[in-house]
């Protein structure tokens, strides 16, 4: 057996070679309360305040007022489709808002709802751990002002207009957001839930004219998923200096992360994710039983869906790898249901989609001739390692208008035991 001392000082070699300054502490994500060292929008600082309005308005199904069935208002939320309990992703394959019910694993379509109607996404919903190291959002990057989308201003037109507000991608995504998914929030509306106060404690800078919008929501919102960090993984504990942090089994794991699977030549940024777009070839959404999204879905195209560049075709960004294990669906078109299936098919490095031409696979998609026992090692690093156990720390214990949350329609009250 190799000793613990020999195994840690080869981990952490490698560690700080993958590094961008070539430091462990590089990999450590900050506290949630550490404002200063949390990456974020010059034109939404965080404050507490705000942070706590935003936290309330996540999870708060009040504002939910927009639905196309009256049976619909105020059942869901922004958590609907973002849980913490699945890693802040939806618990099943799809995320549906209007026009679901159910709780999680549970949520399905509304029988009463026509599929037209329903506002379910046809690329499954991004994890919120760690975005605040994402400058441009969605799967296409196609928000925010600056960044990859320096250069893009001519594609800047009817919802992404908003990059013309100058800000990062978060906080010009969630103000589509907002309408996208059929919520809407005024003085009446916010008064009569209780939130008046809060939105002036988080926004005394604002003329009362502006302070209470769809844009002020977007920017405590904004400010509430900066904060939230998976920081208690026992990887982030090794980073810290707790040798025992990780089994050996998970450390080997780490070594073929950062070394032979060379998973840091596209995972660079401290929360395991980055701003590059590569084409992997994986089924898209459509190609499993899914609502609203078919052949023709522009998501389906990453970022040249956006860009509308040939070379961009089928290229998605790179998520964060945190909390993984919370849910079962994984890729853009939740095509596959296991982490270690996921292990596979990029140690095979050969697509799945015959969509995507062979020629416009990523330089870096490639076999790594990993052998099983090095794929059950680098799947243990994976699953858990990178799992902050505690993510449940980033739920309130209640919402202002006395709502069930995240979800208030009848099978989610059920499924939640909220009556």
């Amino acid at each position: 057996m190799v000793p613990v001392d020999e195994i840690d000082t080869a981990l952490k070699q490698m560690v700080r070679n993958a590094a961008e300054d070539n430091t462990l502490e590089y990999w450590i994500l900050p506290e949630s309360d550490d404002y200063e060292s949390i990456p974020q929008d010059p034109k939404n600082p965080l404050n507490q305040e705000k942070i706590e309005l935003g936290k309330l308005l996540f999870f708060e199904t009040a504002f939910g007022t927009e639905a196309a069935d009256v049976e619909s208002i105020a059942t869901y939320s922004c958590a609907t489709c973002h849980l913490p309990s699945a890693g802040f992703r939806p618990g099943s394959a799809q995320g549906i808002a209007d026009g679901g019910v159910g709780f999680g694993t549970n949520r399905v379509k509304n029988t009463s709802y026509d599929e037209v109607d329903m506002d379910v996404q046809g690329a499954r919903p991004l994890s919120l751990l760690n975005v605040a190291f994402v400058e441009n959002t969605m799967w296409n990057g196609s928000f925010g002002s600056f960044g990859v989308n320096e250069g893009t201003e001519h594609l800047w037109v009817d919802k992404l207009g908003l990059n013309n507000l100058g800000t990062q991608g978060m906080e010009s995504q969630n103000i589509d957001g907002i309408e996208t998914h059929k919520m809407h929030y005024d003085l009446e509306a916010i008064e009569t839930n209780g939130y008046k106060d809060l939105f002036d404690q988080a926004f005394p800078d604002f003329p009362i004219e502006n302070r209470y919008s769809d844009t002020t929501a977007s920017f405590a919102l904004s400010a509430y998923l900066r904060t939230l960090f998976p920081n208690k993984a026992p990887f982030q504990d090794w980073l810290k200096g707790d040798p025992f942090a990780m089994s050996d089994e998970e450390k080997e794991g780490a070594m073929l992360f950062f070394g032979k699977a060379a998973c840091t030549s596209c995972h660079t940024s401290p929360g395991l994710s980055s701003l590059e777009f590569h084409a992997l070839g994986v089924y898209d959404m459509y190609q499993r039983p899914s609502f609203g999204t078919s052949a023709a879905d522009l998501r389906n195209f990453g970022r040249g869906g956006f860009t509308g560049l040939a070379e961009d075709n089928f290229k998605f960004k790179v998520p964060q790898l945190y909390n993984m294990r919370d849910t079962k669906f994984y890729f853009h078109g939740a095509s596959h249901t296991s982490i270690r299936s996921v292990v596979e098919y990029f140690n095979e490095g050969i697509g799945e989609n015959p969509n995507v031409p062979a020629e416009q696979l990523s330089e870096k998609y490639n076999p790594l001739f990993l052998t099983d026992e090095e794929m059950d090692q680098l799947t243990s690093f994976l699953v858990n390692a990178l799992r902050d156990p505690d993510l449940m720390r980033y739920r309130p214990d209640e919402v202002l208008s006395g709502n069930c949350f995240p979800n208030a329609d009848f099978e989610s009250r059920l499924d939640l035991n909220c009556q």
